[in-house]
């Protein structure tokens, strides 16, 4: 590769990155939200103290959280699954496409398990009926085996986090703000691991919820 040949691969990726940063990136961290929304605090944020990574994603649901809420109420590999990619984060197995009553007593700190294996899990962290479910997890790296709590300081390498729903009434329909918070460590490995896969992992997979929850939803009624 010639000098000048550099420069300018050098000046498409400080391009791109440039792109990513302040475009791309901030897009997707607010898909669908408001400016409000974004900047509000909700349930389950203060559960990650000096959080270093959030996303606030939106959309508007075709019911009012009375019919909504129980789809959210059954999630879980072990249960209706997530509403996503199935073959992602479902082991292939579709996900519920109708209630089912089994499923639907949720409890506070119950374990919703996040693989097939069942290995790890969300813990309900918050529960209020028809309005919020933040649901958290403690991974313990590199391993990715579950941590319950931590009672005293933190692992070296670590990764904790709320995946919060927020429902609320928008005329017949709902609101529904979901909001990431986490922190991890040692920062100089996670930051780009979570610039580089997780947040456009989150990304894909969240909207895809949107889609499907809202498919269900319109077949519902």
């Amino acid at each position: 590769m010639t000098p000048v040949s550099k420069a300018r691969a050098a000046a498409s990726a400080a391009v791109a990155l440039a792109l990513h940063g302040l475009v791309l990136r901030p897009m997707m961290l607010t898909w669908g939200a408001t400016r409000e929304e974004a900047a509000r605090s909700y349930p389950g944020d203060e559960l990650i103290p000096g959080a270093d990574s959030s996303s606030t994603m939106a959309t508007t649901l075709p019911a009012p959280p009375s019919e909504v809420w129980p789809w959210l109420a059954q999630m879980g590999c072990d249960r209706g699954g997530w509403y996503s990619w199935d073959r992602l984060d479902n082991g292939g197995r579709p996900s519920a496409d109708r209630i089912v009553g089994e499923w639907q007593g949720l409890e506070p700190g119950q374990r919703l398990a996040s693989v097939p294996s069942g290995r790890a899990w969300f813990t309900v962290a918050v529960l209020v009926p028809e309005r919020t479910l933040v649901l958290r997890a403690d991974t313990r790296l590199p391993s990715g085996s579950p941590i319950d709590a931590f009672h005293g300081p933190p692992p070296v390498a670590f990764v904790s986090s709320v995946w919060g729903f927020h429902l609320e009434p928008a005329g017949a329909d709902t609101r529904l703000v979901v909001r990431t918070h986490g922190r991890s460590r040692p920062r100089v490995l996670t930051r780009p691991m979570d610039v580089l896969f997780w947040e456009p992992a989150h990304f894909i997979m969240q909207t895809r919820q949107f889609h499907n929850l809202r498919a269900r939803l319109a077949r519902a009624a």
